[in-house]
């Protein structure tokens, strides 16, 4: 146990010590009383301006006790052996962990790509060539390591679990089967438009099951499932539109492969392109995964990634939502807020803790293939290091592929390795 002396104790300041510390099985004590700190007979750290004879001490900046999201100055300094983050000229790593897990920066900026997603080339750990290093793993262990030597706190045995967490995502069960009338004609007459010689055979085969279809991989995420892992799996159901184009919920075919699923994995919502603008989209979504599942939605990954911090998260909450798999880059692997270990949401707004927790993801198959445009050696070689800053600190390695990237269809080609690769992890 070690006592730590503050000027005034802040939600932000719990929320920050809770990741430092109790996310790797130690405790301490807050205390904002000069004399009872004093004469305590724990060990003891003072985080304040306030002087204490013979105590080790670490001055603040304002960020972990201020109530307002603020602009800061923000530069990098060297506090015990790591860099991190200063604020207005205060080197600060516990506030530098505060800024990254919260997001901050995401609530002020405008740096939106086309659809409305914060792109990694804008946020400080890009800036700084941090993105692909668990940043706030690495200040919190840096300092557990300064209390070490200063206060003798015992940090020998810190929980640095790793777990491999595969996660698919179904925006489209199925390339050709369950799409009747209108959607099946137009495609039927896109592709004689097109040419498609290829997929106008292969369609006729599929629909004569005379051949898979080729996004039918559900007894390959069966297979990992009975290999030991534990599978999230995140489905479509919103309305057809431009970038939400599954299956109808309606159809009882899809309904029955839902639950089929459901029987081995953790099926969770997938809320739909629009679902930022039109909660109720969201509250309509999750009504119908409910319906077809006979039991509450409460895990979910936006579709697109299109994650609004403030925005998603609030729906979420209010709709039931407890775990959400979002956090992470479409355009870019690493560690969006710092960390690949879950932890709870804290509201900005509300300057509150709340109960949504976020899982954040370390890689998508899309972009590996389409944002960075590597081969499968090079993804396999970049998983590699990302899974060693995992191993490093610990974590959940989870990473996301859709039913349609598994099959070595198309330029998908070759791919399914790239998963293996991964799955085998574990192993090393």
């Amino acid at each position: 146990m070690v006592e730590i002396y503050v000027d005034q104790i802040s939600e932000r300041l719990i929320y920050t010590l809770d990741f430092v510390f109790k996310e790797r099985g130690l405790s301490y004590k807050l205390n904002n009383d000069y004399y009872t700190f004093e004469t305590s007979n724990n060990l003891k750290f003072n985080y304040s301006e306030r002087y204490f004879e013979s105590i080790p001490q670490l001055v603040p900046s304002t960020l972990l006790f201020d109530e307002a999201i603020f602009v800061y100055a923000i530069e990098k300094g060297l506090f015990h052996e790591e860099v991190c983050l200063s604020f207005n000229r205060i080197v600060d790593p516990l506030a530098s962990i505060f800024y990254i897990l919260s997001r901050m920066e995401e609530y002020t900026s405008t740096h939106l790509d086309e659809h409305g997603r914060f792109q990694s080339k804008y946020s400080v750990l890009s800036e700084f060539g941090w993105l692909q290093k668990a940043v706030c793993d690495q200040w919190a262990v840096d300092f557990l390591n300064l209390l070490s030597i200063r206060v003798g706190i015992d940090n020998s045995f810190l929980n640095n679990y790793v777990t491999i967490r595969p996660t698919f995502d179904i925006d489209n069960a199925y390339a050709y089967r369950l799409k009747f009338g209108f959607r099946k004609y137009m495609s039927i007459i896109r592709d004689f438009i097109r040419k498609d010689k290829e997929r106008i055979v292969e369609r006729k085969l599929v629909l004569k099951d005379l051949k898979a279809d080729p996004y039918d991989t559900y007894s390959y995420i069966e297979d990992i499932i009975d290999r030991g892992f534990k599978v999230n799996v995140f489905w479509l159901l919103a309305d057809y539109a431009k970038f939400d184009k599954n299956i109808t919920y309606k159809n009882d075919d899809q309904a029955n492969l839902i639950r089929r699923i459901a029987e081995k994995a953790v099926v969770g919502i997938h809320p739909g392109y629009r679902s930022n603008s039109y909660p109720l989209y969201v509250e309509n979504e999750i009504e119908r995964l409910a319906y077809i599942l006979g039991d509450r939605v409460v895990n979910s990954r936006q579709h697109f990634l299109r994650l609004s911090i403030s925005k998603t998260y609030s729906t979420l909450l209010k709709l039931g939502i407890e775990n959400d798999y979002t956090m992470g880059y479409a355009d870019n692997v690493g560690f969006r807020a710092g960390t690949a270990r879950p932890f709870q949401w804290f509201d900005l707004n509300r300057n509150k803790i709340t109960d949504l927790k976020i899982h954040p993801f370390v890689y998508m198959d899309g972009t590996l293939n389409e944002y960075l445009k590597i081969s499968t050696e090079e993804s396999c070689r970049l998983i590699d290091e990302l899974y060693k800053e995992v191993s490093k600190y610990g974590g959940d390695f989870v990473f996301i592929w859709h039913n349609e990237t598994i099959g070595d269809y198309k330029k998908w080609k070759g791919w399914k390795s790239v998963l293996e690769h991964t799955l085998k992890l574990k192993n090393t």
